[in-house]
């Protein structure tokens, strides 16, 4: 247990730019807080302290705003950032040197349905070693989210993410697989190139816009009257149509 959370600490020290030394990684860091009451209550509910165990992730819970369940199984070198809004469910599985972003939900799939049917049942996530998890991601149901995986900011992740993949969206799909060199954003992903069907589409009528624009730019200076400078906007492409028909 203190070899844990020594490295837990490490952690902290490793992955935070703004920690100022073990001394305030110790005493100022809830993700530290929570992973020493976690280590104490984790043993005490495989020896049917069960009661004694979650009284005290209660009392962290209200400590540091960070919601474990003392049975999931955690890895060492666990880092949870900011941290408040955490929440790790009963049967999660966690590695070693994950780190996890504020607001984070490794939870189960509709655990209000048939409640009595899934206790004793795998129904919470298991993360590999070096994952990363965004803030306000949803890690759902029984699924594996491999080593090295990265999950952006608000995802909802359904589906088992293999190793080295990047998975981004309502729902998470891949976009790409991590190289050794590749930079990670928590909140967002800055690096994204134009695949979102939104913002093709609105590339797309801007192309439109611009080609339109020029088009009528072309017919006021050819025509010699002066009607369709005249027109609103919405009603241009009705007039030019219009004149074809009486030239025809």
């Amino acid at each position: 247990m203190i070899n844990k959370l020594h490295r837990d600490l490490k952690a902290i020290l490793e992955r935070d730019p703004a920690a100022q030394g073990m001394f305030a990684a110790m005493f100022l860091y809830p993700s530290f807080h929570v992973l020493l009451f976690y280590r104490i209550a984790h043993p005490l509910w495989k020896w049917n302290f069960k009661f004694l165990s979650r009284t005290l992730m209660l009392f962290a819970r209200w400590l540091t705003g960070i919601d474990i369940h003392p049975q999931a199984k955690i890895g060492a070198g666990l880092f949870i950032d900011h941290g408040m809004g955490v929440v790790i469910g009963q049967t999660s599985t966690i590695g070693e040197n994950v780190t996890l972003y504020h607001g984070v939900t490794l939870g189960g799939v509709n655990p209000a349905e048939n409640s009595s049917e899934q206790r004793n049942q795998k129904r919470h996530p298991t993360i590999g070693d070096n994952v990363i998890i965004g803030a306000g991601a949803q890690i759902l149901g029984p699924i594996t989210v491999d080593k090295c995986a990265r999950v952006g900011g608000n995802s909802v992740v359904t589906k088992d993410i293999g190793q080295g993949i990047t998975v981004v969206g309502v729902p998470a799909k891949p976009i790409a697989k991590r190289r050794a060199d590749e930079s990670f954003t928590p909140y967002a992903i800055s690096d994204m190139t134009a695949t979102d069907q939104t913002e093709k589409t609105l590339e797309w009528l801007s192309q439109q816009i611009s080609e339109l624009q020029q088009q009528i730019k072309i017919l006021q200076e050819h025509r010699s009257d002066d009607t369709i400078s005249k027109l609103p906007d919405a009603k241009i492409h009705k007039k030019i149509v219009t004149s074809k028909h009486e030239n025809k």
